[in-house]
């Protein structure tokens, strides 16, 4: 039996404290060869709530849940999304009754890979991006009072960086009993490039240039994931800043059998940029 598992991919991720925060809240987690490759490739990445206490700690620990599920029940990835961000949120709002009266919350965004189909789980203002043809197409819907508007088509979608509530969450995990995550799912093309990314990336870097820095060409992940951390720093960013890079170069659906040297994902490429200490 033939396993659909990962296509040849490269990919990269970039957590940076940024030039105002004190802490680092952003937490970000790629696969590597200790995960069983016949679930895919899952990428995530969590932004805690700057309003909330224990915002590190929220992101962290969401993205810990999140892996564990995934990898460790069996099930769809759709419904395996579903529950792992479920899970997270109960461990997260667990774990904040535990701390006090202060709430915790986080955003967070999960893109699994499994042959040549993506699958997205999300709640919160991250985004993730298909980046196809070097133009940038956003995934998700920020869950915010401003997303609301966009969608009410209210507000007009290039209002919302400016906007002075963009960052006000109507939807996080932990701070609430249960949440409502989005879950979705596309088929991958070949040269076909995913940007996930927190709000410090976002709301300073336009769409048309996150397509421009994230195309999948000749540089590898890694690059683009530092050139759009060090976009999003010229530019201003008073946020922490998060973002991994994901490049397809084959949608291929087939695994292929490893060769001498390469690990149990084939042909795939692992970068993890962190240039800044994140006072964890």
């Amino acid at each position: 039996m033939t396993l659909h598992v990962a296509p040849d991919i490269d990919f990269g991720g970039a957590c940076e404290i940024g030039t105002v925060r004190e802490e680092n809240q952003d937490s970000i987690r790629l696969p590597d060869g200790r995960l069983p490759v016949e679930r895919g490739l899952l990428f995530g990445l969590a932004d805690g709530m700057g309003g909330c206490a224990h915002g590190k700690l929220a992101s962290s620990l969401a993205l810990e849940v999140l892996f564990e599920q995934f990898y460790g029940v069996r099930a769809s990835i759709p419904r395996s999304l579903g529950r792992g961000i479920a899970s997270a949120n109960t461990r997260v709002f667990k774990a904040a009754q535990g701390l006090g009266p202060a709430r915790m919350g986080t955003t967070l965004t999960a893109v699994g890979i499994r042959g040549g189909e993506l699958y997205l789980g999300h709640v919160g203002d991250s985004r993730a991006y298909l980046v196809r043809e070097g133009a940038a197409i956003c995934l998700t819907n920020d869950h915010t009072d401003v997303g609301e508007l966009v969608r009410m088509r209210v507000l007009a979608p290039d209002k919302v960086r400016t906007h002075a509530q963009r960052s006000i969450l109507n939807r996080a995990v932990g701070i609430g009993l249960f949440v409502r995550p989005d879950v979705r799912h596309l088929r991958l093309r070949d040269g076909d490039g995913v940007v996930i990314c927190s709000d410090g990336l976002w709301s300073v870097i336009e769409d048309e240039d996150i397509g421009a820095m994230a195309a999948c060409g000749d540089d590898p992940a890694e690059s683009s994931a530092r050139r759009l951390l060090g976009a999003a720093l010229e530019r201003g960013s008073d946020d922490n800043i998060s973002v991994i890079v994901i490049h397809v170069k084959k949608a291929a659906s087939a695994r292929p059998k490893p060769e001498a040297g390469q690990g149990p994902f084939g042909a795939v490429r692992r970068r993890l940029y962190l240039p800044r200490s994140s006072n964890d």
